[in-house]
């Protein structure tokens, strides 16, 4: 099933914008967490719409809260037992399952491939960043990236490190770090 055909399955099941906003915030990175105020910021919609659907997903296990002095803190229930699912429609639906069917085949030694940027915070966004770890042949890259691109119909920008170089890379504190979403072993 190709992504926009995704796309549109979701947007027709899941009539609430909202909701599906709320969905690829907590179920592509689900170490995301989130308040209302923060969402509502975000989102761009009224703390009601964003609250009903929080209360929603909580109620049917699919998100967990605690509270953090005076903010109650969202994140995904990685214990529910269809958290794999709909991870899954929500990789299908940006289009991240197509792009590493692509590009893994031929690429050289792939040893793993990081989801960075919007994306990896839960945020949708018309490019996706990805950080590529292995011995990669770039040239040969650059043509599975442009047919990835018309595949799932956003931009693809991609940072290239070895092992030794990704090892060395630090992360500032609070800087969430990329999302692991391929690796060979």
């Amino acid at each position: 099933m190709s992504s926009f055909a995704t796309r549109y399955m979701i947007e027709t099941l899941i009539s609430s914008k909202t909701r599906i906003k709320l969905l690829l915030k907590f179920f592509l990175n689900s170490s995301t967490t989130a308040y209302l105020r923060s969402l509502e910021q975000e989102f761009g919609e009224s703390t009601n719409a964003i609250r009903l659907e929080l209360n929603r997903l909580e109620q049917a296990g699919m998100l967990t809260s605690q509270l953090q002095g005076n903010k109650k803190i969202f994140q995904a229930n990685v214990q529910h037992p269809l958290f794999g699912e709909v991870h899954n429609i929500i990789m299908k639906h940006i289009g991240l399952d197509r792009i590493i069917e692509t590009v893994i085949d031929g690429l050289g030694k792939v040893n793993k491939i990081y989801l960075a940027g919007k994306f990896s915070q839960g945020l949708n966004s018309e490019i996706i960043d990805l950080i590529l770890v292995g011995d990669i042949d770039k040239i040969y890259l650059i043509r599975l990236i442009e047919k990835a691109e018309s595949l799932v119909k956003r931009k693809i920008r991609y940072l290239i490190y070895t092992d030794k170089e990704y090892a060395k890379v630090k992360f500032s504190a609070g800087e969430l770090k990329p999302l692991l979403i391929w690796s060979k072993d």
